[in-house]
Parts: structure tokens; sequence; C-alpha cells
């Protein structure tokens, strides 16, 4: 017995590390694709061509918040309300809060009484309240 006594101890635990290395490798491998499909499938729902959508969320305990996302041009606008042409031509009203609507242009807030007619945005509210979020898209030119 001399120095080499752990030899197969070692040769286990180097085969042991091994496996678990290159399982884990091949599970990172082919965990890549799916998560792309899914942000694929996020963009594809949520994406330009969104013109609106629905989701309910529930809260537990048979509470459900029923939420809503429009997109569109804004045709008339207040301080309690904006009125959207949809792209397939539905006119959506959706009340604004003054304290809890947020509006949002490149990452930087603007104030609500910033939103102007022909404004191109999407609007995330609560079908029982005020807009969430403004988010403002495009901004027409000025001539």
């Amino acid at each position: 017995m001399g120095e080499y006594d752990n030899e197969p101890m070692f040769s286990r635990r180097f085969l042991l590390l091994t496996g678990v290395l290159v399982a884990l490798n091949l599970a990172l491998w082919f965990a890549a694709p799916g998560l792309a499909l899914r942000k694929a499938v996020v963009q594809e729902l949520f994406g330009p061509t969104l013109i609106r959508a629905e989701a309910i969320d529930s809260c537990g305990r048979g509470c459900t918040v029923d939420w809503r996302v429009d997109r569109g041009v804004i045709t008339s606008v207040n301080s309690s309300q904006v009125t959207l042409r949809e792209a397939d031509g539905r006119v959506q009203s959706i009340p604004l809060g003054a304290s809890t609507t947020k509006v949002i242009y490149q990452g930087h807030r603007l104030p609500l009484g910033a939103l102007g007619p022909r404004w191109r945005v999407a609007v995330t509210w609560p079908a029982s309240g005020a807009a969430k979020s403004v988010d403002v898209e495009r901004v027409p030119n000025v001539r």
C-alpha cells in the first residue's frame, strides 16, 4: 500500500464530477432553444402587431382582475380619459387617473398632460379602473 491507496476513490469522484458537469452542460445547451421559443411566442403575441388583449388574473379566493391592453392612435385626450382608434377601426375610451397613470416614452416618465392627438400608444388598464400605464410608441412629427 503506498501513495496510491486512495486512487479508486479519486477515480470515482472524478468520474462523478465529470458526469455531473456533462449533464449540466447538456441541460443548459438544450434549454436555450426552449427559452428562445418562449420569447418568440411572447414577442409574437405582444409585439407590434397587437391590437388589443385581455387577460384575467387570479388574486386568490375567487378574486379576479380583468386586465386589458389596447394599442392605437390617440384621437382625443383630457385629464380624465384617452380615446384611441385601434388598427381594426374600433374606438376605445379609457379612463385615466391623474395620480395613478404612468406615461412612459423611451424609458422616461412624462406628465399625463403631455399626451396629444395622433400619438401611437399602448395602454394597460384594469377593466374596472383607470389606466395603469400609457406606453408611448411614436410621437407624430410636428409640421
